[in-house]
């Protein structure tokens, strides 16, 4: 719920700047000099990128969280592992585990929730890079049982 309203908060500041800036960019590209103008259409494009790189973050934030609540409803997360006092996984026992969840992927490499796993195998062993891959593998085969069942 905590992080939930920091996001809230940093999305609606994050409006607020998006106004503000666009209000400028009109401003500038109305004033007839070229060099102004040129600001006018950056002060444009780099928060529009920037839109899209956030819209594209919410998303895979609700939709790895509604996964999770999916199979944490079926009884399919991986088993807890162990923990140091200050939260992070015992490397030992991510290694140790990591096998069972890359051998159900080959398994099954079009389930959704064998990539999911994965990709919390992965997190476990510290690799986020790649757990961030096959978390996203997860969403785009989501996304496509989700439009199959709709």
């Amino acid at each position: 719920m905590k992080t939930k309203l920091w996001v809230g908060g940093i999305l609606l500041l994050f409006a607020l700047y998006i106004g503000m800036t666009f209000t400028q960019a009109v401003r500038l590209l109305s004033t007839g000099i070229l060099i102004a103008q040129i600001m006018g259409v950056a002060i444009l494009v780099i928060p529009a990128f920037c839109t899209w790189i956030l819209i594209r973050e919410v998303l895979f934030g609700l939709r790895t969280e509604k996964m999770g609540k999916a199979l944490a409803a079926s009884g399919e997360l991986p088993k807890d592992l162990p923990r140091t006092p200050s939260g992070r996984f015992i490397r030992a026992a991510a290694d140790e585990d990591f096998p069972n969840h890359q051998r159900d992927v080959e398994e099954n490499p079009e389930s959704w929730k064998s990539w999911y796993r994965l990709a919390l195998a992965y997190e476990a062993c510290g690799d986020k890079t790649r757990a961030r891959k096959s978390m996203r593998t997860a969403i785009g085969f989501w996304l496509q049982d989700e439009k199959v069942n709709s």
